[in-house]
This record gives structure tokens, C-alpha cells and sequence, in this order.
């Protein structure tokens, strides 16, 4: 049986469907769109089960466009 403090210790590398969308923080219809467009890793499958590889969701997190950086359209429609 798995202690509490042994799930502390290693978090889950395989992640649901609903996991992983929390994990990057959408739902899960979101989490969907961003599969098909790309911007999140395809699953793995173990069985029956579908599961989504954690650190490719940091990874593909880490790579997701930053709010903060200035979009050169708006730079070039931007009237003074």
C-alpha cells in the first residue's frame, strides 16, 4: 500500500486527461484544442489507459508564447 508521504515524494509522471489540463491550468476541452493544434504532446497509451507524459507538459508549457511579449502587429498599428 502507498503511504501518504511516499505520494508526496514522487508525484505522478502519467497523467490523465483531466490531470494534465489542470496541470497546465485549462479544462479539458481547452487541454483538447491545444492537443490537435500541437501546443500540448499527443498521449501515451498503457493498456486500456491514456495518460499524458508530465514532463512533456512542462516542456510544451515552457514553450507556450509569454503574455508580456509585444505583437508586431499591434507595434504597427499602433497610432502616437
Amino acid at each position: 500500500m502507498t503511504s501518504v508521504s511516499e505520494m508526496t515524494c514522487y508525484p505522478p509522471r502519467g497523467l490523465s486527461r483531466d490531470e494534465a489540463a489542470r496541470y497546465i491550468g485549462v479544462g479539458p476541452s481547452k487541454f483538447d484544442e491545444m492537443v490537435s493544434a500541437g501546443l500540448m504532446p499527443r498521449p501515451k497509451r498503457i493498456g486500456s489507459r491514456v495518460v499524458w507524459d508530465r514532463l512533456k507538459l512542462e516542456a510544451a508549457f515552457s514553450d507556450l508564447p509569454d503574455d508580456n511579449k509585444a505583437n508586431p502587429l499591434d507595434r504597427m498599428l499602433h497610432v502616437n
